[in-house]
């Protein structure tokens, strides 16, 4: 298998990289990405370069998609703009990437005729109430609240049509709150560990009750290597591990596990619109495809992504002031 990863710089896609790399190993991965201030290459080193390569170039850029797509057997779709505070202050990047970046990416699997994976959020979902029983499901209607996640919502819907419309053959996931090694710093968990590190209290928006549904990005992966080698065309499953926590909860065992007083954190402006809970109904991909997460010890899987942003100071420093500086700007 010769597999293209779109954003694979980034996060979950580099997680992703690795996982192919180690679990597959007569396949090849191609990494392609813009390297924006989300992408890094350094998350790539140590790959096995007879087995790995990287294209430096934009999902939008027609010629360069469909020169990559051409060369590969699948592609899995991560290239996105992700961060919802930043959605709030510049939609644009959000619209471009999102959306007219996942239609490059389909015209050119349509012209190809390749398999398609394509990366999701729970977020297209909107929220839950707190007290609601509830989760979500493949059948659950799309209500998003941000302009991120309403340009994943069109993305998906996009994916949706060019399956029903031009018989593509893809499969689509959608993904809870992912957390690990590798993440950036504006997002909530390094957040928070890195203020620590750097001696600052952490940052709690809001009062601290939004649920978010946790999952190791090593499960994630594993989740969707998965869909793409057993999934059923035309598929979505949703991926998630049951780790539901609220933000106060996931700030305290931060700081209890860094050592700190787990009261010892700050409040700011809550996000505008911000959802309450998200939960994930995995049933269908445990059922069908047979995937169960491993990382079922939120507080072990925790204590080891505090454990990697200890060791890797120099991987995430020369993100941070730039990071915090950002959040200043807004209040949060």
């Amino acid at each position: 298998m010769r597999l293209l990863v779109t954003g694979g710089a980034g996060f979950i896609g580099s997680n992703f990289a690795r996982v192919v790399l180690e679990q597959r190993p007569d396949w090849h991965v191609i990494v392609y990405d813009a390297l924006t201030y989300a992408g890094n290459k350094t998350n790539l080193d140590g790959l096995d370069s007879n087995r790995f390569n990287f294209i430096q170039a934009n999902v939008c850029d027609e010629s360069a998609i469909n020169e990559a797509v051409a060369s590969v057997d699948a592609v899995v779709h991560f290239a996105a703009e992700s961060h919802n505070d930043n959605s709030l202050t510049s939609p644009w990047p959000f619209v471009n990437t999102n959306i007219i970046g996942t239609y490059r990416v389909l015209e050119a699997v349509q012209k190809h005729q390749k398999r398609l994976h394509h990366i999701s959020t729970d977020e297209v979902y909107g929220d839950l109430e707190l007290d609601d029983p509830a989760k979500f499901t493949p059948q659950t209607p799309y209500n998003p609240s941000s302009p991120y996640s309403s340009t994943k919502a069109s993305s998906d819907l996009l994916v949706r049509a060019w399956i029903r419309s031009f018989g593509i053959q893809a499969t689509i996931s959608n993904c809870s709150n992912n957390y690990g090694p590798y993440q950036h710093v504006e997002k909530f968990i390094p957040r928070q560990i890195t203020e620590i590190l750097e001696g600052r209290k952490p940052k709690l928006y809001g009062n601290g009750q939004n649920v978010r549904d946790w999952i190791h990005v090593e499960d994630h992966s594993m989740g969707i290597l998965a869909i793409l080698e057993r999934g059923k065309i035309g598929e979505t499953y949703l991926i998630g591990a049951n780790g539901e926590k609220n933000n106060q909860e996931v700030v305290e065992l931060i700081l209890e596990l860094m050592g700190k007083e787990p009261s010892d954190y700050e409040h700011v402006n809550d996000r505008p619109g911000h959802d309450l809970r998200y939960a994930i109904d995995a049933t269908k991909i445990n059922e069908e495809l047979g995937w169960r997460p491993k990382y079922t010890d939120f507080k072990q899987g925790l204590k080891d992504t505090i454990g990697w942003y200890k060791n890797n100071e120099e991987w995430w420093k020369s993100q941070k002031a730039k990071t915090e500086s950002r959040y200043k700007e807004i209040g949060r």
